[in-house]
């Protein structure tokens, strides 16, 4: 995949305390993973790139709203999101206790994100962007490449990926700016991505490779 700043955006998924803090609700389980792989400096090693080198940064968050709590059904670990009250905001509309929430930007992000260039598009509900704009944010702006990371690796970072190919983008996931789970029944989730990172995507590289390739 040809990377550049002309038809090539960096794309960062639930990029939020839920996942990256240690104070965050997940952090029991994607804790060992994300310093494993350095995710945190990693993803901020391709903020900073993307910016340095002129490539669109886009953000697909991930967030509850109180009536989201009604849903009637949910698979294994949408029901879990909803137990222990990940991403919970208190309304669309609404940002009462959200500043240093488990919903919020983890807080190093905050300038790269938060630079009234970054587009953050609708939240994603369950995995995928299916239901949210990113798709829509992308094509109005010329993007048909995609350097992919976030969290978490076999949820939505793999459901992105999987859904952007089906809709025609090129896609590089950067393995190393991704974590997962480690689940004693549920199992690995991070190297289950990997494996399919390898079958689905057109590049799989490291935070290293791709910012490389960013700077040209």
């Amino acid at each position: 995949m040809n990377i550049n700043n002309k038809d090539t955006a960096v794309l960062l998924t639930d990029v939020q305390n839920d996942f990256l803090s240690e104070k965050g609700v997940t952090w029991g389980l994607v804790g060992d993973s994300v310093k494993e792989n350095k995710t945190v400096e990693n993803i901020e090693r391709l903020f900073k790139a993307a910016k340095a080198n002129g490539f669109e940064v886009f953000i697909s968050p991930h967030y509850y709203y109180p009536t989201d709590h009604g849903w009637k059904f949910g698979g294994t670990i949408e029901n879990v999101m909803h137990d222990i009250k990940m991403f919970d905001r208190s309304g669309a509309l609404d940002l009462e206790g959200f500043e240093g929430s488990g919903a919020d930007w983890l807080e190093r992000y905050k300038p790269y994100i938060e630079d009234g260039k970054t587009i953050v598009s609708s939240p994603h509900k369950v995995y995928g962007p299916e239901n949210n704009d990113v798709a829509l944010q992308l094509r109005k702006r010329g993007i048909n490449k995609v350097i992919l990371g976030g969290m978490s690796a076999n949820l939505c970072v793999e459901a992105h990926l999987r859904e952007l190919i089906e809709q025609g983008f090129e896609v590089t996931v950067v393995k190393d700016a991704t974590a997962g789970a480690k689940h004693p029944e549920l199992g690995d989730g991070y190297q289950a991505a990997l494996i399919n990172y390898g079958y689905i995507a057109n590049a799989v590289l490291t935070t290293e490779e791709a910012v490389t390739a960013m700077e040209g």
